[in-house]
């Protein structure tokens, strides 16, 4: 594959079906956009992996939300990785990229270097949340912290809350093209089977980790049979299939499920992209009094807001700030 054919899927995501086995998925590339969303904070290891994990998943998931609505991924624990957070905003308009952003708050003081992020996560929820706009309440769905992964996480919440049967396989890591240097590089495939009128769940809880459902609860007969089959084939993909230069998407879909009729629509490109403002911080100061104002000014008489996720940094007058604002232009 020559050097602009492989830049021309980096960070994209190619919608397919496979007609023959009546499942949907998606594959992932998210290599530039995941070095930008990762170089904005100096991260230990452990989080940046489940930072990258969590980018991946919310890339694959939001691809599926309506034009101009967001959707939020949140990862909240009590051990040492505290939180991790994304959001995907699908394209305002036909042709644009979607964009991403996100990040981590962690106790680097209870932060084991050595130990994989997701053990360090403990006890705590998955959620997403889907916003609609300004005038509709967020859609919230959330499962426990289950598995071994954040992607089991994510297969466990679509059981649960979704009722989909959902297998996610990703991989994600540094690498350096030969006298270059090192950047991410990060790919995955999401299968999903289409939703049924009635799906077969009884109330006596799941075969998953707590009693949550599983994908083997929610599936029976032929259905089974087409989802066990379609994994099957998923598991053997290579790593350097979904990252690598050598494998475009559309013929690694070939090489993975030519029996399955395999049919793509059109791919979505996505980049890093972060909403904050100015005007976004002065809006949500503006339902504050003076006094509340006050006392979120500095000693040297400057209120400071900064984005955790872009590292935008913002010094603002008190005066110009709150119920009581000076027009900043007068």
């Amino acid at each position: 594959m020559t050097l602009g054919t492989q830049i021309a899927w980096d960070d994209t995501i190619l919608p397919f079906q496979l007609d023959r086995s009546d499942i949907r998925g998606r594959v992932l590339r998210l290599d530039g956009t995941l070095d930008t969303i990762l170089s904005q904070h100096n991260y230990p290891p452990a989080i940046e992996a489940l930072v990258a994990e969590a980018a991946m998943l919310t890339a694959l998931i939001g691809q599926t939300i309506k034009m101009q609505w967001k959707l939020s991924l949140q990862v909240r624990g009590d051990g040492p990785a505290r939180l991790i957070a994304t959001d995907y905003y699908a394209p305002k308009t036909e042709g644009e990229p979607a964009t991403i952003r996100a990040y981590a708050s962690f106790d680097e003081d209870r932060l084991q270097p050595d130990a994989p992020g997701f053990e360090q996560i403990g006890k705590g929820y998955f959620a997403i949340l889907i916003h609609q706009g300004s005038e509709q309440k967020p859609y919230t769905g959330m499962t426990p912290i289950a598995g071994q992964s954040l992607s089991d996480c994510a297969q466990a919440y679509f059981a649960q809350s979704e009722q989909l049967p959902t297998r996610f396989h990703l991989t994600f890591g540094k690498s350096t093209w030969t006298g270059g240097s090192e950047s991410w590089r990060a790919g995955g495939i999401m299968l999903q089977h289409m939703p049924k009128a009635a799906p077969q769940v009884t109330g006596e809880g799941g075969s998953g980790e707590g009693g949550l459902l599983s994908a083997q609860d929610l599936m029976s007969d032929d259905d089974a049979e087409n989802w066990n089959r379609a994994n099957i084939l998923l598991s053997s993909v290579e790593e350097l299939e979904l990252v690598g230069p050598s494998v475009q998407p559309t013929d690694l879909l070939v090489r993975l499920f030519h029996e399955e009729a395999p049919r793509v629509f059109d791919p979505q490109a996505i980049s890093f992209g972060c909403p904050c403002s100015e005007q976004r911080v002065r809006d949500s100061l503006s339902i504050y009094s003076a006094r509340d104002i006050g006392h979120m000014t500095t000693d040297d008489g400057r209120v400071t807001a900064d984005c955790q996720f872009c590292g935008a940094h913002y010094d603002l007058d008190p005066a110009t700030l709150g119920k009581d604002a000076v027009d900043p232009g007068d």
